[in-house]
């Protein structure tokens, strides 16, 4: 049984989520099939059949009373728990400590992001849900490391599992900008949702220092096109609307760059950004959060064989490596984005030795090596309990 946000809900623990699931239950000799209880949002979402409860995020009582039906059931073996802070409703996601307090069913809890020098009470939250958990999974060296020191949680409980990734085949290159019709054009391409950033903490993506790079690199490169693919994130949309779409916009605007950077505003299907990334030659992470364990979208990006710009992100620093792609030394500086983009493209050998690493890089990382990962720790507690 899973415990986290599900499609049609757009989130990235959702797709995660999904992803993982759909690789456990279509592992050789698996006898699983996977269940779920939702978080929602205060969304009126269609889930499918296999979505048994539905949690309101903000509902105290909706955690307390589905551990207890799950407590009741005889072919639930265990929960794995999607943990991201903002996901559980309440100021740091404690409401998810209710239903950890009564539930009788071992579980096992994946942190999507872990922050160093936590406030008292983000640490007592985060201890307290590692000691009712039977394992905790995170996806970085770095991620253990902080939990060990900050929150002083054993490493003997903690496993690293990497984020996974399809098994996309390699994409020809010049064929899939033919099928988006970029057949002539350079291409440099970010995703996601598109979300503000605010404070040292902001999980923002900070696109607008790549768009403030863009008029260098269009100097050297006439033909260069951004693709910033992505709609604006749920909650930014309810908190303040499309304010940071429009700032980019008029940004592009502003510096003369119509022609040079593009807005993909849908939440592209997953071929549809195979193709896109595929069609890429720098992929660029641009994120504001020097303390961001885990991105999936770099992940997805390297899966696809991108050569990688990136901002030096805790996750960054354990993928990047000169071979796979440029690690910069700092944030919101868009004169180092243009340097390294500029590098990167007057090489195409360099480029091309990038795209290979970073693909096979990724290789011990798909969906599949990932389930098998996962289904030791689960079997560790299920054959316990």
């Amino acid at each position: 049984m899973f415990l986290s946000s599900y499609p049609p809900r757009k989130c990235g623990i959702s797709t995660f989520t999904q992803d993982l699931s759909t690789a456990i239950d279509g592992l050789k000799d698996s006898e699983l099939k996977s269940k779920f209880i939702a978080i929602n949002d205060n969304g009126n979402y269609q889930y499918p059949d296999d979505v048994m409860f539905q949690i309101n995020e903000n509902e105290v009582q909706d955690y307390v009373k589905t551990a207890e039906e799950i407590n009741g059931m005889t072919n639930v073996r265990q929960v794995s728990i999607q943990h991201e802070f903002k996901l559980y409703g309440s100021e740091h996601g404690e409401n998810l400590l209710s239903f950890l307090e009564t539930l009788e069913k071992p579980a096992v809890t994946t942190f999507h992001a872990v922050l160093s020098y936590p406030s008292e009470k983000r640490k007592r939250i985060v201890r307290a849900i590692a000691e009712k958990s039977a394992n905790v999974i995170v996806m970085s060296n770095k991620a253990v490391e902080i939990l060990k020191e900050h929150y002083g949680i054993p490493g003997s409980k903690i496993t690293v599992i990497p984020h996974g990734v399809h098994n996309v085949p390699p994409g020809n290159n010049p064929s899939e900008k033919g099928k988006l019709g970029y057949g002539n054009r350079v291409l440099l391409a970010s995703f996601g949702f598109l979300r503000p950033g605010r404070g040292a903490r902001s999980s923002g993506r900070g696109y607008e220092y790549v768009i403030e790079a863009m008029p260098d690199i269009v100097k050297k490169f006439p033909n260069a096109l951004y693709l910033i693919i992505g709609v604006t994130h749920p909650k930014t949309v309810k908190r303040e609307g499309e304010m940071y779409r429009n700032s980019l916009e008029e940004k592009v605007r502003d510096l003369g760059l119509e022609e040079h950077v593009k807005f993909i505003n849908e939440y592209v299907s997953l071929d549809e950004l195979f193709t896109y990334l595929k069609a890429t030659d720098i992929y660029v992470c641009s994120s504001l959060n020097p303390q961001q364990v885990t991105s999936g979208t770099l992940a997805y990006a390297m899966g696809c064989g991108c050569a990688v710009v990136s901002t030096p992100f805790f996750h960054a620093r354990e993928a990047i490596t000169p071979d796979r792609g440029i690690l910069l030394d700092d944030f919101k500086d868009p004169g180092l984005f243009s340097k390294a983009i500029i590098k990167i493209l007057s090489n195409p050998s360099l480029r091309k030795e990038m795209k290979k690493n970073a693909y096979e890089y990724m290789r011990g990382m798909t969906w599949s090596r990932t389930a098998e990962s996962y289904m030791k720790v689960f079997n560790k507690h299920a054959k316990a309990f």
